[in-house]
C-alpha cells in the first residue's frame, strides 16, 4: 500500500514539475502564440490566395462579357447610325430625283378643241370616204394630229353618240351618229378626255347613249358630262398629268326650244344640264378641293353667233367664283370671244373642228401650265392677266388658229393667223391682245 502511494507520488510529480517550469518560461508561450498566429495568418493566406485564384478569372470573364455586350451594342448603334444616314441619303436623292422630275414635267399643256363629228352619213365623214381617206390625218392636219397627241391632255367636245343600233329621235332636225369602230379616229387623234355634256349625244336614244359609253370605256378615252346616272354624270373626271391632278368639269344648256337631251338622274342615264347652275357647280366645288387645277366645259350660248348670252357671261364668274381656273365653251360652231375674270381665262367657244360643210374659224386652244422657280420671281395675276397664279402654278391661254374649208381642217396661214387673231380680239368683251405666237394677254 505504501508502495502503491510512493508510486503514484512518483508519476504525478514530474507533470507537475513540467507545468511548474512551463509556466516558468514566459519565452517558450510567447513563440507558441507566434507559431499559432503565424499558423493562422498562413492559412488565411492561402484561403485568400484560393478565392483570388477563383475570383479573379471570374472577374476577367465578366470583364470580358461586359466588353463583348458594349463592343456589340456600339456595334450596333452604328450600324443603325449607318443605316439612318444610308436611308436620309437614299431619302433625300429619291426626293431630289423626284423634284427634278416634277420640274421636267413642266410646263404642262392641257388642249382643247371643239365640235367633232365621225357619223358616217354626215358631210365630213361623206368627204373622208369620197377620197378613200384611211387616217384621220388625210382630213385633219397632220400638223395639228400632232400638236393634239403631244398635249399631255388633249380634251374634245365629241359631238354624236356611238352606236350599231338605235333610232334617231323623232322630231328633231339634226341626228349624229357614228359607228363604234370609228372611235378609233378618236385614239388617232390622241383625245384623252371626251366631253359629252352636248345636245347630240343622246340623238338616237338611250341604247345608243349607254354604247357611247361602253364604245368610249373600251377605247380607255375617260368622258366627262354624262353618265349612267346623275351621279357619274356630274362628277369631275380627274387626270394625273406630271405631277398635277387636272378636273374636268362638264354640263350642257345648249337645247333653248325643245330640251329632248335626257338629264340624268338617280334612276336613268343623261347628260348633266346647267339651266340651272346648282348641281354644276357642286361639282366644280368639288373639283377644287381634290384637284390642283380645275376646267369647266359649259356647252352654252347661241349657234352661229358671236354675241354672248347673259348666261354665259354671268355663268363664267360664277364657275371661277366656285373654284374654277378656267372655263371652256362650246356649242355654238364658231368661235366667240375671250377675257379674263380674276385673272383666270374663259374662252367663250371653240367653235366647230371638224363638224359640218361650213368654211369657218376654227382654233385649238392651250392652257400652258408653268411652275416659278421661287415665288419672288413670280409674276402676279395682278400684274399680267394672262397669267393665272394658284399655288406657285401660272397659266398662259395659247391659241393654234385654222380653218375648216372644203370639210378638212388646217392651221391657218400667216395672213390667216392675224385675221383671226384680230376678229377674236374684235368679238371679245373684254380688251385682250394675242400676239403673233398666240399668246393671250388681258387688259
Amino acid at each position: 500500500m505504501l508502495d502503491k502511494v510512493i508510486m503514484d507520488n512518483r508519476e504525478t510529480q514530474p507533470s507537475e514539475n513540467r507545468r511548474s517550469r512551463s509556466s516558468q518560461n514566459p519565452r517558450r508561450n510567447a513563440g507558441a502564440k507566434e507559431n499559432s498566429r503565424r499558423s493562422s495568418g498562413r492559412r488565411r493566406k492561402i484561403r485568400k490566395q484560393a478565392t483570388l485564384r477563383l475570383v479573379v478569372p471570374l472577374l476577367l470573364l465578366v470583364a470580358a462579357i461586359v466588353l463583348l455586350i458594349c463592343a456589340q451594342h456600339y456595334k450596333s448603334v452604328k450600324e443603325a447610325e449607318l443605316k439612318a444616314q444610308q436611308e436620309a441619303e437614299l431619302k433625300a436623292q429619291q426626293e431630289a430625283e423626284q423634284k427634278a422630275k416634277e420640274e421636267e414635267a413642266f410646263p404642262i399643256t392641257l388642249r382643247f378643241a371643239g365640235d367633232i363629228n365621225f357619223d358616217d352619213d354626215y358631210f365630213p365623214m361623206q368627204h373622208f370616204q369620197e377620197i378613200g381617206a384611211e387616217s384621220i390625218s388625210e382630213v385633219i392636219d397632220p400638223e395639228y394630229v400632232e400638236l393634239m397627241n403631244k398635249a399631255d391632255v388633249m380634251w374634245i367636245n365629241n359631238e354624236f353618240c356611238y352606236s350599231d343600233r338605235g333610232e334617231p329621235l323623232a322630231g328633231k332636225a339634226f341626228t349624229f351618229c357614228a359607228k363604234t369602230e370609228n372611235v378609233k379616229y378618236l385614239k388617232e387623234l390622241g383625245v384623252d378626255v371626251a366631253g359629252l355634256a352636248n345636245n347630240h349625244v343622246f340623238d338616237y336614244g338611250e341604247e345608243a347613249l349607254l354604247d357611247t359609253f361602253s364604245t368610249l370605256k373600251d377605247a380607255g378615252i375617260p368622258y366627262v358630262g354624262a353618265g349612267h346616272d346623275i351621279k357619274e354624270a356630274a362628277s369631275p373626271i380627274y387626270v394625273k398629268a406630271g405631277p398635277l391632278t387636272i378636273a374636268y368639269v362638264a354640263a350642257e344648256r345648249a337645247e333653248k326650244v325643245q330640251i329632248v337631251t335626257q338629264e340624268a338622274t338617280e334612276d336613268q342615264p343623261g347628260v348633266l344640264r346647267c339651266y340651272e347652275n346648282d348641281r354644276f357647280i357642286e361639282s366644280i366645288k368639288e373639283a377644287a378641293e381634290k384637284a390642283d387645277y380645275v376646267i369647266a366645259l359649259p356647252h352654252w350660248g347661241t349657234e352661229h353667233a358671236t354675241d354672248l348670252e347673259n348666261v354665259q357671261t354671268d355663268g363664267a364668274r360664277a364657275y371661277i367664283d366656285a373654284g374654277a381656273d378656267a372655263v371652256i365653251g362650246a356649242h355654238p360652231h364658231i368661235l366667240q370671244g375671250i377675257e379674263y375674270y380674276n385673272g383666270k381665262p374663259i374662252v367663250y367657244s371653240l367653235g366647230n373642228f371638224w363638224f359640218d360643210n361650213y368654211e369657218l374659224y376654227t382654233m385649238v386652244a392651250e392652257l400652258r401650265l408653268s411652275k416659278p422657280a421661287d415665288k419672288e420671281g413670280r409674276e402676279s395675276a395682278d400684274d399680267e392677266d394672262d397669267q393665272d397664279s394658284k399655288d406657285g402654278i401660272t397659266a398662259s391661254l395659247i391659241l393654234y388658229p385654222g380653218i375648216q374649208r372644203n370639210m378638212e381642217t388646217h392651221p391657218a396661214a400667216d395672213g390667216e393667223r392675224e385675221e383671226i387673231f384680230r376678229h377674236l380680239e374684235s368679238i371679245s368683251p373684254q380688251e385682250i391682245q394675242i400676239d403673233e405666237n398666240g399668246v393671250v394677254s388681258g387688259s
